[in-house]
């Protein structure tokens, strides 16, 4: 595994759980807003955590955490991935993932056997608006519909969101986008802020202003009751 960041303690990342945050490097997508350039397309060898300490820390944590979030960078570009979460639950930690939805076909063997507990899928933008928004001329949307499909199915806690940037979304792309989740018979949906950090891939990109944040939330809540704000002071 390219264990390339770690956050020892968060409440907020996994619903439910005290959990640590790994990260993955390494992603099929580029995003103009991904804040996560050091894990996209400026991976530092120097910065690679070897799996083994992972494992260490994890098991100083026995009673003070009970999860284990895996992000990236896109995690399950990972090949051993399957081995490493098998190893985390063998130890008794909950296990969510962060997944962009682009390997349907890596994320199907997780569910079947029970390695993930929670998932947390980007939807990135309507289906026409996609390749523009991923940064990727040619991209095909398939597997994401074959990933959101999988993980509604499962019957595997879930959720799907958006990171809202003002170039990229309009209020009728977040009605688009709501629309298209419950037709696949999602129900938990988010939409997020987003916020420039430094360090993103593209320039000029700016936050949506607050009051259209929240009629996107209203006109996608009007389609899909699940549908909330995140980010939002």
């Amino acid at each position: 595994m390219r264990l390339h960041g770690l956050q020892k303690l968060t409440l907020l990342d996994f619903p439910e759980h005290v959990a640590c945050t790994v990260f993955t490097a390494g992603c099929n997508l580029r995003c103009p807003f991904c804040h996560n350039a050091l894990l996209v397309t400026d991976i530092q060898p120097g910065d690679a955590i070897p799996e083994e300490e992972f494992f260490s820390f994890l098991e100083k944590r026995r009673g003070l955490l009970d999860g284990v979030a895996v992000t990236g960078g896109e995690p399950l570009m990972q090949t051993d991935l399957m081995d490493f979460l098998r190893r985390v639950k063998s130890m008794g930690f909950a296990v969510k993932l962060d997944t962009n939805g682009c390997y349907p076909d890596r994320l199907a063997p997780l569910l079947t056997e029970g390695l993930i507990d929670y998932a947390a899928m980007d939807v990135k933008n309507t289906p026409e608006k996609y390749a523009a928004t991923v940064g990727l001329p040619r991209f095909d949307v398939t597997p994401v519909r074959e990933s959101m499909a999988l993980l509604v199915k499962s019957g595997v806690p879930c959720e799907f969101r958006t990171t809202l940037v003002r170039e990229f979304h309009t209020e009728e792309d977040v009605e688009a986008v709501a629309k298209w989740l419950r037709d696949a018979g999602a129900s938990r949906y988010f939409l997020q802020a987003f916020r420039d950090s430094g360090g993103l891939i593209g320039e000029n990109l700016h936050p949506v202003p607050r009051d259209e944040l929240f009629r996107m939330r209203d006109r996608a809540a009007a389609i899909l009751p699940g549908t909330s704000l995140r980010g939002v002071d």
